[in-house]
């Protein structure tokens, strides 16, 4: 669903319980639930339609983007269930077989364990998994709580969204797809312990809502976002695909909805809805390089400083400069 959509569906839900920890009225990327003094647990659900034609590589790509949420939020991952939705019409099982085995690989990769599953017959394949992690202590990172003069990182390039439509419609050359899929299937796992000894104060990773609606998401009364056009790391290739129009619905569904919030002008790729995207981390400016430095130790080498936290200056939550 659209943001306005997805909104106003949960909107006269009644979620509240005295140990959850966090919820939906800051669309924070997944549920933490306390335990007791010491341990919260985790828990999120995230599944996409393919994305690219490789089996396997969609597995590990849907596997990546619905562990990521638990990642965003500082936790680790411990157990994971498939959730499939497989088109017997017109794929064998092996097909089936080949997607799970994409995603097992990167529960692993995480010291996850997979631990059962769920499966129907549908006419449109989706695949992905729910994820539950701990948090230690109740301590996990919320996506609204950065401070004034705090920088924001954002760990991948945008344009997932363009490449998988571009894909879709036969026109990425292998080149293309391979570094897309690459990107899209990396963990974002790696950050949590890039990150273990600076003091992370805002954290969520950009997905289906694109930059701009998930940047929207950490903003509150207070605070507002300097973005710099510039600093933001954009796949080439999608770059090409937006001039040409291959732009995904989604994406006009996010201008749509968060356009009304930003100032400047803002790149169609900066609403792009993507798939499996990076952290976007808000530091302190003194912890800003060093931040920089370890994620990119960490593999995350397009990760770039695009913004900073100020004081809220009007209804427009966010600058593009």
């Amino acid at each position: 669903m659209d943001p306005s959509g997805l909104y106003k569906a949960v909107a006269g839900l009644d979620m509240s319980h005295p140990k959850i920890l966090t919820g939906t009225k800051n669309s924070e990327d997944a549920s933490v639930f306390a335990i007791d003094d010491k341990l919260a647990i985790v828990q999120t659900l995230d599944y996409i339609t393919p994305v690219v034609d490789d089996p396997y590589i969609y597995g590990q790509i849907a596997a990546a983007n619905a562990l990521s949420d638990c990642f965003a939020m500082g936790a680790n991952a411990i157990t994971a269930l498939n959730i499939l939705g497989f088109d017997e019409c017109h794929f064998d099982s092996e097909i089936a077989n080949e997607i799970m085995a994409g995603g097992a690989s990167k529960i692993r990769e995480c010291g996850a364990a997979l631990v059962g599953g769920h499966s129907t017959s549908s006419p449109e394949m989706f695949y992905g998994l729910s994820v539950t992690g701990i948090a230690k202590n109740g301590k996990f990172w919320a996506n609204n709580t950065a401070k004034i003069d705090d920088v924001l990182i954002l760990t991948k390039p945008l344009g997932f969204g363009v490449l998988a439509t571009a894909i879709k419609a036969g026109l990425a050359k292998n080149v293309q797809i391979k570094e897309a899929s690459r990107l899209m299937s990396q963990l974002n796992y790696y950050a949590l312990a890039a990150l273990s000894e600076i003091n992370v104060n805002a954290c969520t990773d950009v997905t289906g809502f694109g930059l701009l609606g998930h940047l929207y998401e950490m903003t509150r009364d207070e605070i507002s976002v300097e973005l710099s056009l510039k600093d933001i790391p954009l796949l080439l290739s999608a770059q090409e695909f937006s001039a040409m129009g291959l732009i995904p619905e989604g994406s006009y569904k996010n201008r749509e909805f968060v356009s009304e919030f930003v100032s400047g002008e803002a790149d169609m790729l900066l609403y792009d809805a993507q798939t499996s995207g990076g952290l976007l981390i808000a530091v302190s400016q003194k912890d800003a390089n060093i931040a920089l430095k370890k994620l990119k130790e960490a593999g995350y080498e397009h990760s770039a400083i695009i913004a900073h936290i100020t004081k809220s200056y009007s209804k427009e939550k966010i600058r593009v400069v």
